[in-house]
């Protein structure tokens, strides 16, 4: 059985040494998650080169994703953990200097106009919303509030500022070093934090290449109110919802999550589950219930991918949380009927925007006749992975056998829902590609001579995004 949906894993100290990312790719990681928050370039370097190696080696495609950290505002230096009592008053301090510490007492905020973008009755919510203060006045550079919560303030803790419309670039300086390195590192994707609007996007397509994959972090209440636009611009999308859990009222993030996940769908855009998937195992050997539901219901959502966080950066068992992710999208994909007789054939859903293309024509057609015919895959040839990711989007109900010549949409492919990648490295045509395919499917046992498959590309193969060609072949 091939699973569809596809598992990120965050890579960390607890993941960084090759015996234990061998084990994370045995137990079903596609791609891996490089968190620039966290790493260094010298660690990020190592993780790369180590997810190449051990891809090449295995012989299976895995992804890499560049999580820039974005415009995140802090705590600054502490000399101590500091309690937090409910009622009492305190002053924060906005700083330049992220290693600063505030003078006289005051709590120190990396953030320099933090005084200019409040006024009374605010909230500053620090620690994921554990800890949270109410403005009761704004003075310079300093804001004083009242804790309306106990708790434990600790240096570089993060701090959330719901409802607030924040002057911030959507790219630091500490953003751009990261993204030239990940660029000559050869990421395959790019994950943008904190994303407002578009024009966050624009900006950041401007300084990578087009072969490159944008995800947007979907974690503001200004990116929920823009999806649309957002989505017009983004390669993928993913619902983060510790900040956006922060920015919204929390029963409010289950409804986000549905709607962004649809969305992403009908773009044809990558849309990915994160945050707390199954937090309890970076201490547990086995996930709560409530997290095992929190999978599947993402997974009925339609999520094309779920990711690991803390479990697989810094938690005890990280090769079993990822066994655990796999053990319910597989439960969860058999009885979404994925390996029901193919030619059990339903009608599809009503799509908009791209899937009433020609382009989305041709692959919805596509889907139609290896269903009525009973074929056991799909065939696709693409050069920038357009074809193969709009065919996912009409979610069939057999595997995609997607091939491609180019090296990064090989990899990039591994984390698309459905698809298996097949890197072709004979010479582009259309008979080779179908010959590399017929072989893949007969080699793994997908297949036996004499059934029926489709195949679909867009013809030039040397033009990306043009699903035009459809044809039925034997095997």
């Amino acid at each position: 059985m091939i699973r569809r949906a596809k598992i990120i894993c965050t890579i960390g100290p607890a993941s960084q040494d090759p015996e234990t990312f061998r084990r994370l790719l045995d137990a079903g990681m596609d791609a891996v998650r490089v968190n620039f928050s966290h790493s260094s370039h010298e660690e990020a370097a190592r993780t790369i080169r180590m997810a190449r190696e051990v891809s090449r080696e295995v012989g299976r495609p895995l992804a890499v994703m560049a999580d820039l950290q974005g415009p995140k505002i802090r705590v600054g230096v502490l000399p101590r953990p500091l309690d937090i009592d409910l009622g009492e008053v305190y002053t924060f301090e906005a700083l330049h200097d992220a290693d600063a510490g505030g003078e006289d007492g005051a709590i120190p905020i990396t953030y320099p106009d933090l005084a200019t973008e409040l006024e009374p009755g605010d909230r500053l919510l620090f620690d994921d919303g554990r800890i949270a203060f109410k403005v009761e006045q704004v003075q310079g550079t300093r804001v004083t509030a009242r804790a309306i919560t106990n708790g434990r303030l600790l240096s570089r803790k993060g701090l959330n500022l719901p409802g607030k419309a924040l002057h911030v670039p959507s790219l630091t300086d500490k953003d751009r070093d990261d993204l030239a390195f990940a660029l000559e590192q050869g990421v395959d994707y790019i994950a943008l934090s904190f994303v407002r609007r578009a024009a966050d996007l624009a900006e950041l397509r401007d300084l990578v290449d087009d072969s490159v994959l944008i995800i947007a972090k979907i974690e503001k209440e200004q990116a929920v109110q823009n999806l649309v636009e957002i989505l017009s611009l983004a390669d993928g999308v993913m619902v983060a919802r510790g900040d956006l859990g922060v920015e919204l009222d929390f029963e409010e993030v289950p409804i986000v999550q549905k709607r962004v996940l649809r969305l992403s769908r009908e773009s044809v855009s990558i849309g990915i589950t994160a945050t707390q998937m199954l937090e309890s195992m970076t201490s547990s050997s086995r996930p709560t219930r409530a997290e095992v539901s929190d999978v599947a219901n993402a997974l009925l959502d339609g999520t094309d991918a779920v990711m690991l966080s803390g479990e697989t950066a810094v938690g005890d068992y990280p090769a079993e949380a990822v066994e655990a992710m796999d053990r319910v999208a597989r439960r969860i994909e058999a009885e979404l009927g994925f390996l029901e007789d193919p030619s059990d054939f339903a009608p599809p859903l009503v799509q908009s925007g791209v899937h009433r293309t020609v382009s989305g024509a041709i692959a919805g057609a596509a889907v139609e006749a290896t269903h009525r015919l009973g074929a056991p895959f799909l065939i696709t040839l693409t050069t920038s992975g357009f074809t193969a990711r709009l065919l996912a989007a009409q979610r069939p109900r057999v595997p995609i056998l997607a091939v491609t010549d180019k090296e990064r949409t090989y990899r990039q492919l591994a984390m698309a829902w459905g698809v298996v990648p097949i890197h072709l490295e004979e010479e582009v045509s259309y008979d080779g590609m179908l010959d590399r395919a017929r072989r893949y499917a007969f080699d793994h046992g997908l297949a036996e001579p004499g059934r029926h498959c489709v195949v679909t590309a867009g013809m030039p193969f040397d033009v990306p995004g043009t699903t035009n060609y459809m044809r039925i072949e034997m095997l």
